[in-house]
């Protein structure tokens, strides 16, 4: 697999005693769901990204408030019509 490497200063993290043991698994999450917030990545990918399956990453930003569907009021009304 493929990895990406991201340096960040220390003084912008919380502090060492503060990271909880998840914290690299948390900062993946969030990394997916912004870059899928402004669409610049699919659920599927945001998923993968995160370490989880699509629809376990939907229902986690779902939670987090990231709408997790784009539909005009137009599509919607269609939808909902049927």
């Amino acid at each position: 697999m493929n990895t990406l490497t991201i340096e960040l200063p220390l003084e912008g993290l919380p502090l060492p005693a503060e990271l909880p043991d998840n914290f690299s698994d948390e900062v993946r999450f969030f990394l997916a769901l912004k870059l899928f917030e402004q669409g610049r990545i699919t659920s599927g990918k945001a998923g993968r990204l995160s370490g989880m399956g699509r629809v376990e990453f939907l229902l986690a930003a779902s939670r987090s408030g990231v709408p997790v569907v784009d539909l005009s009021q137009d599509e919607m009304d269609e939808e909902f019509a049927q």
